[in-house]
């Protein structure tokens, strides 16, 4: 006889005995509100800090395994999407769920080139941040600004304004980025140029300078479309969470994808692969790296882009990068931290201390170094992160609301605090 899918659950309290259904390896948490001592308890709930093994959707978008390395968009493996697959027809594989054909690629790459310009007022507005505003900052103010410039995004169930909302958040964003280092370093904006690929134009609008026409080096276009590609989503990472949460209020695209850039902003999320270079830097050589190993061991260093939540192995998306950098580094030159890294690699994947605990080079261990070898200032990592995943976030916003079991996130709690106590005036407050 076939074993049943059921979970059976004796309560100790009461002696007695329930059977909870289990689909998809999961059971629902709403079937332990039956578990009661008695009629007027509220039921039993689950307590599950930062969401450590609790599913809160459904997604047919990404599926991960950690523990044999594998990331897939829509059942594509990334080795075959960052090999043979470009960042816009990746963009439009996680949005439609299959891959396009020419005809239905092509206009997308035109829909897309054609809204990356910016209103005119909105270049103002960046206009009025301090000179030294952190991009990443500038580039949530802005984004969170835009929906006032289309008021009817928060028709969020019409498909159409949906797909265009959808689309001028892909394509503005990368202009917005741009705008917002040109602010920093005191340069004129670069405008959009259309007859450049989503990446190149991209490297135009950053790069710029005094020539007629920006052409950007083909290396370093297709480096850097690869990696936008790794980034572009990752499952219901923080981020991800931040857009599905807020989203589930009905709010307008622009708002969520603000909040979403929020979460990135964060030292633990997108700004990683910034803290893997000041680690680097720290070690300074080669040569000092066995005596970093030896204080990370004794706790009184930690070794930055090793270990993920998730993966339990090698991060697939680090050994794409591990690639590509070679290629870069063949145009700009040898990032002199590549040799502290690879050293910092090797020594650690022969180490028990490391194997034992799982820590293996995640996507941030490598990326910050090509971004930095690309000319790519440090405090843009977290906002080229942004680019990349703005399509994912898409992906699941509009994934979520389309979900009949999705309804406003609303965690419980377990209430720890005083019971019920009455009110002292302040003269007779000891």
């Amino acid at each position: 006889m076939a074993p049943k899918e059921t979970l059976t659950i004796t309560d100790n309290r009461t002696g007695k005995t329930y059977e909870i259904p289990i689909t998809h390896g999961a059971i629902r948490a709403l079937d332990l509100r039956q578990i009661k001592v008695s009629e007027d308890d509220f039921g039993l709930m689950t307590y599950d800090p930062a969401f450590m093994n609790t599913a809160y959707c459904q997604s047919r978008i990404t599926f991960i395994d950690g523990e044999k390395g594998i990331l897939w968009y829509r059942g594509y493996p990334i080795e075959q999407l960052a090999e043979k697959s470009t960042y816009l027809e990746t963009a439009y594989l996680l949005l439609h769920g299959e891959l396009p054909t020419r005809s239905q690629y092509e206009e997308f790459v035109y829909i897309i080139t054609h809204h990356t310009m910016v209103h005119e007022n909105i270049r103002k507005f960046m206009d009025g941040f301090r000179y030294d505003a952190h991009p990443m900052g500038m580039l949530l103010g802005t984004v969170g600004a835009l929906s006032t410039f289309y008021p009817e995004a928060k028709n969020i169930f019409d498909p159409k304004i949906r797909e265009i909302q959808i689309h001028r958040l892909i394509a503005k964003i990368p202009t917005i980025a741009a705008f917002a280092y040109r602010h920093g370093i005191g340069m004129p904006y670069s405008y959009p140029d259309n007859d450049l690929s989503y990446t190149g134009n991209f490297l135009n609008m950053m790069f710029k300078m005094t020539e007629l026409k920006y052409r950007p080096n083909p290396v370093l276009e297709r480096a850097l479309d690869v990696l936008f590609i790794l980034h572009a989503d990752h499952e219901q990472n923080c981020s991800t969470n931040a857009m599905r949460t807020v989203g589930s209020s009905h709010v307008d695209p622009y708002s969520a994808v603000a909040a979403a850039i929020a979460a990135l902003y964060g030292p633990l999320h997108g700004g990683a692969n910034e803290e893997v270079l000041k680690m680097l830097t720290q070690i300074g050589s080669k040569n000092r790296v066995p005596e970093f190993i030896k204080l990370v061991k004794a706790g009184e260093s930690r070794l930055m882009g090793f270990g993920h939540r998730v993966y339990k192995s090698y991060d697939p998306r680090a050994k794409i990068i591990k690639k590509i950098a070679d290629e870069v580094f063949e145009v700009t030159g040898r990032n002199p931290l590549l040799d502290i890294a690879l050293e910092l690699e090797r020594i650690a994947l022969e180490d028990d201390y490391f194997v034992t605990r799982k820590l293996y080079p995640n996507v941030d261990f490598y990326s910050g170094i090509i971004y930095q070898a690309m000319g790519f200032p440090v405090d843009m990592f977290p906002v080229l992160f942004a680019i990349a995943r703005t399509v994912g976030w898409l992906a699941q916003w509009e994934e979520m609301l389309l979900d009949k079991e999705q309804k406003i996130s609303r965690p419980r709690q377990i209430y720890i605090g005083p019971q019920k106590r009455d009110y002292v005036p302040i003269a007779a407050r000891s």
